[in-house]
């Protein structure tokens, strides 16, 4: 039997506040264990909660760019539960009454765009961490976390592939960045993607169980869970078995998912309207003062590549899906204005440096007036595009500006038609049979001509003059 896969996905974005959601305590990551608690974090009776404004307003900017119903009126609720990582007992969430609902964003697909529903974007508080440690006979409990505010989004089962829920992910994360209210790295937890999965029999209209999968930190093992998952759920009901509506974990190790415990329904949580926090009203004219903050998004960015630029749709893609790429190459066409070129470099030998460097762009060691330094080089014939490529690495780790390579290492192109004469004249004199073949009409052997006239003036000489002395010469000699 053939099935179709359904898939739906939530995700927790941790929102980049100074502060945590409901106290003063700060959020950094990577501080010892149990540092930035309180009262509150620690569920101490008599401790009370007060909302992060900014937590609020970056939820707000977030639904206004998710094309969301931003609600006037919204309000939190607590959602028991018992867990060693949660000290009070109930985790301070949103629950009939989210902050954002009824959003979409599009993605790209092998068919063409894609309308992904949101269903809705509500404010909680993170849990604290468990740290299970081998040499030790017990677990530990970190509670630097607990109170850190996320952003929970879920859509709608509107994705039929692991494909197409990488391109959600990304372009979802795409958005939150170019926000700066999420920094969306996987490995430390600030983006936590969940996807709910369950297959049908090709044509039906129901709905099958539904498995939710965790603890999956990267594009690659959401792609590959899902691909496990559906082969297991389709053997399990080819085998005549039921699919049982559980949480499952990825294990990477074994490259399958695991039962972590059966799967909770809303009434398990025993939500309810907390009691020490009032309901939120929002001013309309405070939210839409938001929208105005709301950036140039993704998309949008991309599209304007293209059509302001001339640049193809991929190069527009990779350049746009970060925004300080983007930024850095519209720095860079401002002070040199071939679009293409700037592309072909940032996209080439800058990704490459930064990749080995293992930092983001904005955090190059060479900067767009450094860069575009060497393109002018290039562009007046001071140096040839072999030169220069061969001298990035040294650009970029040394901190020296490209002229200041080029002389020390005297690698200036010689571009003077007088000197190039007599090399071009020389490598003639040299070559009779490939000069009588060229007027033959095999064009293919100025490639060769070319390259020993590079050779004999040690790969300085202007390649593109080169050329234009070589046909020149052969044409006066027939």
């Amino acid at each position: 039997m053939t099935y179709e896969v359904v898939i739906g996905v939530e995700v927790h974005a941790q929102l980049r506040t100074k502060s945590k959601m409901f106290c003063g305590c700060g959020t950094t990551f990577g501080l010892s264990p149990n540092s930035q608690t309180c009262p509150v974090c620690l569920g101490l009776p008599g401790s009370l909660p007060v909302i992060n404004k900014a937590a609020v307003e970056m939820a707000v900017r977030a639904g206004l760019a998710l094309n969301c119903t931003v609600a006037r009126a919204n309000r939190f609720a607590r959602k028991n539960y018992f867990y060693p990582d949660l000290p009070k007992g109930y985790q301070i969430s949103q629950y009939e009454a989210p902050i954002c609902e009824q959003g979409w964003i599009d993605i790209a697909t092998g068919d063409g765009r894609k309308r992904i529903r949101i269903r809705r974007a509500h404010l909680e508080e993170d849990a604290g961490k468990s740290v299970h440690e081998s040499a030790s006979a017990g677990s530990r409990v970190d509670l630097n976390r607990a109170g850190t505010p996320l952003l929970e989004i879920v859509t709608e089962p509107d994705m039929r592939s692991s494909e197409e829920v990488v391109a959600y992910l990304k372009g979802l994360r795409d958005i939150l960045m170019y926000l700066e209210i999420c920094d969306g790295n996987m490995e430390e937890g600030s983006f936590r993607c969940e996807p709910n999965l369950s297959i049908r029999p090709l044509g039906q209209q129901e709905f099958g169980t539904k498995v939710e999968l965790k603890n999956i930190n990267s594009f690659k093992y959401v792609k590959d869970a899902i691909e496990y998952e559906v082969k297991r759920q389709a053997k399990v009901l080819q085998d005549g078995g039921a699919i049982r509506q559980e949480t499952r974990l990825w294990n990477l190790d074994r490259g399958e998912t695991a039962v972590m415990r059966s799967k909770e329904e809303a009434h398990d949580y025993r939500y309810f309207p907390d009691p020490d926090l009032v309901p939120l009203k929002l001013d309309p004219q405070w939210i839409e003062d938001f929208r105005d903050s709301v950036p140039e998004l993704p998309a949008a960015r991309a599209g304007r590549f293209v059509n302001q630029y001339g640049l193809p749709e991929y190069d527009a893609g990779l350049l746009t899906a970060s925004k300080a790429m983007a930024d850095y190459f519209e720095a860079c066409v401002g002070l040199f204005p071939h679009p293409k070129t700037v592309s072909n470099w940032v996209m080439g030998e800058l990704t490459r440096e930064l990749n080995t460097a293992g930092v983001d762009v904005d955090s190059s060691a060479v900067s767009p007036e450094r860069l575009v330094g060497l393109l002018a080089m290039v562009d007046r014939g001071t140096v040839s595009l072999k030169v220069a490529r061969e001298i990035f690495p040294e650009l970029y780790q040394s901190g020296k500006s490209a002229e200041d390579i080029v002389r020390d290492k005297g690698l200036t192109q010689v571009s003077d038609e007088g000197v190039l004469e007599s090399l071009v004249t020389e490598v003639l004199a040299k070559n009779p049979g490939q000069v009588a073949q060229f007027k033959e009409g095999k064009h293919q052997v100025l490639g060769f001509l070319v390259g020993q006239v590079m050779k004999a003036s040690g790969g300085k000489a202007n390649p593109g003059k080169v050329n234009e002395l070589l046909k020149s010469k052969i044409g006066d000699s027939r």
